[in-house]
């Protein structure tokens, strides 16, 4: 998993979090189901069978791969809308485009992260570039979905380019492993992504029998995606395995550690590890709508099939508008 790597660990800044401090415990993990999205590739669906009260204020995070495409295989999604919540698309390994109604988008590979506000509505469209279509090759992604409260579900939709460069690189204290904050604040050290929902996300990669101890605010929950590799979750240690998602209960601090041995296709244990200051409404979700009650998500299915949700632009970065109804 290359993603964002260092030469040298030891020269990072270390999260270091007190011994003294509470460690949450595991309240429970979940194996994510297989299947398939958009034109047909494959993902893990992490959140599968996890009460949303735990989720709060994520809804939604996929696993995209990994999978080694021949060439021709390569699939992405066909234009669609969303309303109501923001996209974060981080990319490990490959290529994705991105384009979208309102004007944003761009190419995203190793280490990169495309941030959108659907808000009000918006279409977008996610695809591999015609030259990774025609070679093949790796690809490994993340898709998580952040519910946005009432009070800016009805926001412009808005884009982010966030480069692999522009990510907080950080060690653990025994500098066994590397931490990338993607967005929020680990350890005093801030993301480059801009929330409009209290969070922090961040991918880390932790060496063989390392411990990852990390500081987490109170008032967010704790969520542990194993994307790869062995480990145990939790003071308890808990076995955790790749396709694994570990939800934590109250207190001040996440432990991990990586087993001992790993197998010579994943070396490292790598996580995805994500929390929240939860929005505590309603939720009614449908489709590609994620709003507050079910009158407004037909609102959405009508407004889409009206074409109020934006329109397809001719040019890549054309400008473009929401059709006011």
């Amino acid at each position: 998993m290359p993603a964002v790597t260092v030469k040298d660990i030891t020269v990072l800044p270390r999260v270091t979090a007190n011994p003294s401090l509470r460690a949450r415990r595991i309240k429970n993990i979940t194996t994510a189901p297989q299947g398939f999205e958009g034109e047909g590739f494959p993902v893990r669906r992490a959140f599968a069978g996890v009460d949303m009260a735990d989720l709060d204020p994520f809804v939604h995070l996929d696993q995209m791969g990994e999978v080694e495409y021949a060439p021709g295989e390569p699939k992405g999604t066909p234009w669609h809308p969303h309303r109501g919540f923001e996209t974060v698309t981080y990319i490990i390994d490959g290529i994705f485009d991105h384009r979208d109604s309102n004007g944003g988008g761009g190419r995203i590979t190793n280490g990169d992260t495309q941030w959108m506000t659907a808000g009000a509505g918006i279409l977008h469209i996610e695809t591999p570039p015609e030259s990774l279509v025609m070679s093949g090759g790796l690809f490994h992604g993340f898709q998580l979905w952040v519910n946005l409260p009432a009070a800016k579900k009805w926001s412009p939709p808005a884009y982010q380019d966030l480069r692999a460069s522009d990510v907080a690189l950080l060690s653990s204290e025994d500098g066994g492993a590397l931490i990338r904050v993607i967005a929020g604040e680990l350890g005093g050290h801030q993301g480059p992504g801009s929330t409009q929902t209290p969070i922090t996300l961040v991918h880390a990669t932790v060496q063989p029998g390392a411990e990852l101890r990390l500081p987490w605010r109170k008032d967010y929950n704790a969520l542990v995606y194993t994307a790869a590799g062995h480990g145990f979750a939790g003071e308890e240690g808990r076995p955790v395995q790749m396709g694994q998602l570990t939800v934590f209960s109250e207190g001040d601090t996440i432990v991990m550690r990586a087993a001992e041995v790993q197998e010579s296709r994943s070396p490292e244990l790598d996580l995805f590890i994500l929390g929240g200051q939860p929005i505590k409404e309603p939720v009614a979700w449908m489709g590609p709508f994620v709003m507050n009650t079910k009158a407004e998500v037909l609102q959405a299915f009508e407004d889409f099939q009206k074409g109020k949700l934006g329109r397809i632009p001719a040019v890549h970065s054309a400008p473009t508008h929401l059709i006011e109804g």
